[in-house]
């Protein structure tokens, strides 16, 4: 017999020995595996045979098991029962195997699903939850047939949509007004009394309560005053809410306020947030409350904290994880050959709101991060040393796209908007003027797309004046003359419901000004809900926005509570997004979207209607990798004792990578929470989770391809092969010098 560990030596509770009865009775062919089998050892070559079997018969699934056919198009061949019998395949080949688990403290865990189900029906023991006996049980079901997969109709779609309202709905717009005024004359109360002070906005001696209203909103259109009255603490947040906040949710923000974990949510935002719970209005704002509400897993882990994506962690003159090598100051970032990140050192690193599942919130965490806004003013020396810094673009071969962002873009004055724009229009220019010197073939990459990373939009659209549109529609008119055919603006919207008449404006400025604005999303347990994200396509839609990504949340324990599993973005992708899919006969015409900047609203409209759908599903759904990338090409090799499922993620092939890949291997990720807990959370707000079923097959998955608009143009030269700036790992290592890939 099998040794038995101590930890296989505990009794399962009578309602997780139902659950393995239940996949007994099913399952006759699986019953008699492991009951006719002295030992697991045996079960699980007598498994392996019988799935064989099976695969054998199949041969659109033996190929996909053995990476034979890769891509979307292998994807759509196997059938939903061929998911299953993969997936038990991979659980074999991977059974015993252990992984390091960083949402346990970097704890090795095992993945045994074999073991734990032999011991629990020879013994009823084991150290296997109810949890993961749930999604075997589920697994069996889709190999079975009992679970089977039926893409919802778009009407069932169109009315999952509806259960989502939109900011710009009639009803919220009333709300809003009043929660504007509510929290203006809380204000007014506080400038009076001296608990707020500001030396920008005061009142004149001697006014009326009603004439100190009727300025102060004239100062909500500045967005100054949303900035110098954040609200920063639990007090101040339950009084502007009108004492709404429960009690629990109360203990928690003061938790997170002495761990040192900031409050910063502007009049602005908070206004969004609704008082009231009835009918209709009810988890409307869940997804809003989610983001800017802390939870009781970032507090625990707050302070031990790591960088989700590796290349993050900077170490001076070495390559980062990606193999690239970055100028010091921490104002660069960089993963892949074609696009760096550029941070610049003014106010544009702090933020419009903190969100709780910020990529960043180890910078918080260390205090480089925070909203002490006076002490982000640039210096003198910041000219000189962003010069210095842009010289990185310029001497590099491959790099034909910046991403200014932060913190936040947008959070930058006019003043060092102009200046910033200007020093990358300098840097563009000198490029473009060296490579007239360049043979065809040797010539570097020139700066084709430029990014601004933005929340403000949402978080504080009185920041989007005539004044920053005209200083973008003047460095648009510019740069394109030297060949920059790309300028975006990456937002990151949550919900319909932090669109408001006042975004609607701020996008309209941004397309007039010839800029095409685009989202994305953070895939959050709030957001994740059946037609969230769907609605929010289509309201992006309506107002002139394109929807770029949909992102996996990214980190561990401390974003617990905000993960969506990956396995619910691909079931959203499959099940709801596909009613937005562009014909392919229409798609090369997306191409002209960026021409078309200053009438993207009729744009996409029109396009909505040649095409007969309700929204444009021009978003990737994808995880941000704790390597390299970003994929969704994932198969589900193992599970956790407490049923939380074990994925290797292989990169995306539609793309370039930094040429480490090639030595890195494929990239392990332990999601943070099961599936069952997943639905649990979706049934505490209000779900039904008979919607979600499908989730539990979706075990495998490839990365869709880039919208062709979303492309880089062809350049009417030919670029050198040769990388800078890097520094392959030994192995790749040519000669002493730096790598060239050809």
């Amino acid at each position: 017999m099998n040794r038995i560990h101590f930890e296989d030596r505990v009794s399962l509770d009578v309602k997780t020995l139902k659950v393995v009865h239940k996949i007994l009775v099913e399952n006759p062919e699986i019953k008699d595996i492991f009951e006719s089998s002295e030992t697991y050892l045996e079960a699980r070559m007598k498994l392996r045979q019988w799935l064989l079997d099976y695969l054998n018969e199949h041969q659109h699934a033996l190929n996909f098991y053995l990476k034979k056919a890769r891509g979307m198009n292998a994807l759509k061949r196997i059938s939903w029962r061929d998911y299953a019998a993969i997936r038990l395949m991979d659980y074999l080949d991977n059974d015993g195997q252990s992984f390091v688990d960083p949402n346990r403290k970097n704890k090795r865990i095992v993945s045994k699903p074999i073991k734990n189900l032999w011991l629990a029906i020879h013994y009823g023991k084991g150290s296997a939850s109810i949890d993961f006996f749930i999604d075997l049980l589920y697994l069996f079901r889709q190999l079975n047939g009992k679970l089977s997969r039926r893409i919802p109709k778009k009407e069932h779609i169109r009315k999952w949509m509806d259960n989502h309202p939109s900011g710009l709905d009639e009803e919220f717009l009333k709300v809003r007004e009043q929660n504007k005024e509510r929290i203006l004359r809380v204000i007014i109360k506080k400038l009076d009394n001296g608990t707020l002070k500001s030396s920008r906005f005061q009142f004149k001696p001697g006014i009326s309560d009603e004439e100190k209203y009727t300025t102060a909103l004239a100062w909500w259109n500045d967005y100054r005053f949303h900035l110098s009255f954040a609200i920063r603490t639990p007090e101040d947040l339950n009084e502007m809410l009108d004492y709404s906040l429960r009690e629990d949710t109360l203990k928690v923000l003061k938790k997170a306020q002495n761990k040192g974990i900031p409050i910063f949510v502007n009049p602005h935002y908070l206004s969004l947030i609704s008082v009231d719970t009835k009918p209709g209005m009810t988890g409307a704002d869940r997804a809003l409350r989610d983001y800017i509400l802390p939870n009781k897993e970032l507090i625990q882990e707050f302070g031990n904290i790591h960088a989700w994506e590796k290349e993050d962690e900077i170490k001076p003159g070495e390559p980062n994880a990606a193999g690239w090598i970055l100028p010091p100051y921490s104002n660069v970032h960089r993963r892949y050959p074609e696009v760096a990140i550029f941070i610049p050192d003014t106010v544009g690193r702090a933020c419009g709101g903190l969100c709780v599942s910020c990529q960043r919130m180890y910078d918080f965490q260390s205090g480089r991060f925070n909203f002490n806004l006076t002490r982000l003013t640039p210096k003198i020396s910041w000219p000189e040393k962003m010069k210095l810094l842009l010289e990185y673009w310029e001497n590099d071969p491959q790099l034909r796209d910046i991403l200014i962002t932060g913190g936040d873009a947008l959070m930058n004055t006019d003043r060092s908007m102009r200046q910033i724009l200007e020093e990358v229009y300098q840097m563009a220019l000198r490029k473009k003027k060296a490579n007239l010197k360049r043979p065809d073939g040797k010539k570097y990459a020139e700066i084709i797309r430029i990014r601004l990373g933005t929340r403000l939009p949402v978080y504080l659209p009185q920041r989007i004046t005539p004044e920053l549109a005209q200083i973008l529609a003047e460095f648009k008119e510019k740069a394109a003359k030297i060949g920059v055919k790309q300028f975006v603006i990456q937002t990151h919207i949550q919900s319909a419901m932090e669109i408001t008449p006042l975004v609607k404006q701020g996008i309209e400025r941004l397309n007039a000004a010839g800029w095409i604005v685009t989202n994305q999303l953070v895939f959050t347990a709030a957001s994740s809900r059946r037609g969230h994200t769907a609605k929010l396509r289509k309201v992006l839609n309506d107002i002139g926005i394109v929807p770029y990504y949909t992102f996996s949340v990214k980190g561990f324990m401390e974003n617990y509570y905000n993960f969506a599993t990956n396995e619910r973005s691909v079931q959203e992708r499959v099940e709801e997004k596909y009613i937005g899919a562009i014909p392919k006969n229409y798609l090369s015409r997306t191409k002209r979207f960026f021409e078309n900047a200053d009438h993207m609203t009729e744009t996409l409209q029109k396009c909505r209607d040649k095409t007969d759908i309700p929204f444009l599903s021009t978003d990737r759904s994808v995880l941000n990798m704790p390597g390299v990338g970003k994929s969704m090409s994932y198969r589900t090799i193992g599970i956790t004792d407490d049923g939380r499922r074990i994925l290797e993620f292989e990169h995306d092939q539609t793309r370039a990578h930094s040429p480490i890949v090639e030595t890195m291997g494929n990239v392990v990720i332990i999601e943070s929470k099961s599936i069952n807990s997943y639905l649990k959370q979706m049934e505490e707000l209000g779900e039904d989770i008979n919607e979600y079923k499908t989730i539990w097959g979706y075990s495998a998955s490839e990365t869709e391809e880039r919208m062709p608009f979303y492309r880089y143009p062809e350049y009417d030269f030919r670029i050198t092969h040769e990388l800078k700036n890097f520094m392959p790992e030994p192995s790749m290592m040519l000669s002493d010098k730096m790598i060239s890939i050809n």
